[in-house]
């Protein structure tokens, strides 16, 4: 499980630092920058994360298929996934712009609107290399190669630096863009990312040339099955992140920029755990490929355990550098303030969210996705957006208290969403526990 996860969870952090690097690099402009990129990442994901979750289906066909042996289906899948992956560019990339107009009723900091429109216009540009770079990495990984995406994705980290300080900041003669430099910067990283591992996967089977690319609506309908909830799991997941994002930039610039330092920061904590979430999948679905039932159920208490012990280190940490932490991104002293409040009330669910994405992955592997979407509908949409809201926006206000005047502010929302995953990492590991049970 080790040597399948590392490289993955090298990888994923390889994935978020990209993101991190924008917040700091945008960070020394201002914190509208810091606030414009936040908003613009989180409605971008929200649609393109959900599109990207279609092509999770492959982790269970291809690591199945693998695991029997049978190597023409597992390319069977690989086609159809390309073929998904086209179908959705244009539908992703109209949703993206028609967000754009919608923002402007939202009454979003005007300052922040300025720099955010831009940014996510650039960004709109790198979905087709965003698609076809999840479903290349699906394929490699549940094949058991996963080195040269840890590469690939810590080699993009380079191009992504070099990009953000040449068009952020507007040095080698280029224009100083600002926060759509830093969009610039992303899009030129997917176009190698995209590259890197299309060329690995073509020169890694000599027969793939060879086969028929023709689209099987029949395999593509098999990848839509389970892709469909486990693309709503990650989209209500992102999504309710994007809403209380939103929600945060009604309170103006400071809390909003402090919410993207909080937000950055356990994204990258949550790529450690969802490294091993992907391994689980892999093994428990090769498992099940060979008909080993011990081996699938060690699988995945083994990626549980795994998820567990990083994920309580990460809480240590978040709990002693919260100040620290917030200084990477800003010298700002009201956003480091601001941060470190979020980052304390993070540190209480680390846990609970390395659980539930592992335990996501393992029942993945074993073919099902419609459970974490439903336990995520629950946790998230019912129990902690609204408990966030009223914990948030409480109270009364008057026509001389500004809205973030009373309520707990930023870090109520943050409060409800901590209950919220509590219950998800809970229930996920009891249906893992149930299944083993029922197969067993």
């Amino acid at each position: 499980m080790v040597q399948l996860a590392l490289p993955l969870v090298f990888a994923e952090l390889g994935w978020m630092a990209m993101g991190v690097e924008d917040t700091m690099f945008v960070g020394r402009v201002s914190a509208e920058a810091i606030g414009a990129v936040g908003l613009g990442t989180m409605l971008f994901y929200g649609v393109g994360i959900f599109a990207g979750g279609l092509l999770l289906g492959l982790d269970t066909l291809v690591s199945q298929s693998f695991g029997a042996g049978d190597e023409n289906d597992c390319r069977h899948s690989l086609i159809g996934g390309v073929w998904l992956s086209l179908l959705l560019i244009p539908v992703v990339m109209g949703i993206i712009w028609g967000l754009i107009p919608l923002l402007g009723v939202l009454r979003i900091d005007p300052a922040v609107m300025h720099d955010m429109t831009p940014y996510l216009r650039v960004l709109n540009f790198s979905v087709p290399l965003l698609l076809l770079f999840f479903g290349f990495r699906r394929y490699l990984q549940s094949i058991n190669i996963v080195r040269p995406i840890m590469i690939t994705l810590l080699t993009a980290n380079l191009i992504n630096i070099f990009c953000n300080w040449v068009f952020v900041f507007g040095n080698l003669g280029a224009p100083r863009l600002g926060a759509e430099g830093s969009a610039w910067a992303t899009f030129v990283s997917r176009v190698y990312m995209a590259a890197v591992l299309g060329a690995i996967i073509w020169t890694n089977d000599p027969r793939l040339p060879h086969v028929s690319w023709k689209p099987d609506f029949a395999r593509v309908k098999e990848l839509l099955r389970l892709g469909i909830p486990a693309a709503g799991q990650m989209g209500l997941e992102t999504g309710v992140f994007a809403i209380v994002t939103v929600l945060v930039g009604k309170l103006g610039a400071t809390p909003l920029a402090g919410h993207q330092i909080a937000l950055m920061t356990v994204s990258m904590t949550f790529m450690m755990p969802l490294g091993i979430s992907s391994a689980a999948a892999v093994r428990v679905g090769h498992a099940i490929g060979r008909e080993d039932h011990e081996g699938m159920a060690r699988a995945g208490w083994t990626a549980l355990g795994l998820g567990a012990a990083v994920m309580s280190c990460a809480a240590l940490t978040l709990l002693i550098f919260p100040y620290w932490i917030a200084r990477l991104f800003t010298p700002e002293a009201e956003v480091i303030a601001a941060g470190m409040v979020l980052l304390r009330i993070a540190a209480f669910f680390q846990l609970f969210d390395g659980l539930q994405v592992v335990a996501t992955g393992a029942l993945r592997g074993a073919g099902d996705t419609r459970t974490p979407m439903i336990c995520h509908f629950i946790g998230y949409w019912v129990l902690g957006l609204p408990l966030g809201a009223w914990l948030c926006f409480g109270g009364v206000a008057s026509s001389q208290q500004p809205v973030a005047s009373y309520g707990l502010g930023a870090p109520g929302l943050w409060i409800g969403l901590s209950v919220g995953l509590v219950v998800i990492g809970i229930v996920l590991v009891e249906v893992w526990r149930r299944r083993i049970v029922a197969r067993g």
